[in-house]
């Protein structure tokens, strides 16, 4: 649980960072700096968002799956 919060809060600072470059550097406002962020998405085929959404599928599964086999763990032993 701890990778995957970790992953989501550097996801989160990075996402700022950029949106805050946007506004304050190149001054955009709020709505075309998250266009900005969010086109690359829109730009991909099919194909490369299942693999994106795949792969992301598969690491929050793997996440879950380890934090309820060491809770699972952790209750067995008690």
């Amino acid at each position: 649980m701890k990778i995957l919060g970790i992953s989501l809060l550097m996801m989160g600072c990075l996402i700022g960072f950029s949106l805050s470059i946007d506004i304050i550097i190149q001054g955009n406002d709020f709505s075309q700096a998250l266009y900005k962020a969010i086109n690359p998405f829109r730009v991909m085929e099919v194909s490369e968002l299942f693999v994106l959404f795949l792969l992301l599928s598969l690491f929050v599964v793997e996440s879950l799956y380890l934090y309820i086999k060491k809770k699972s763990k952790a209750t067995n032993q008690s």
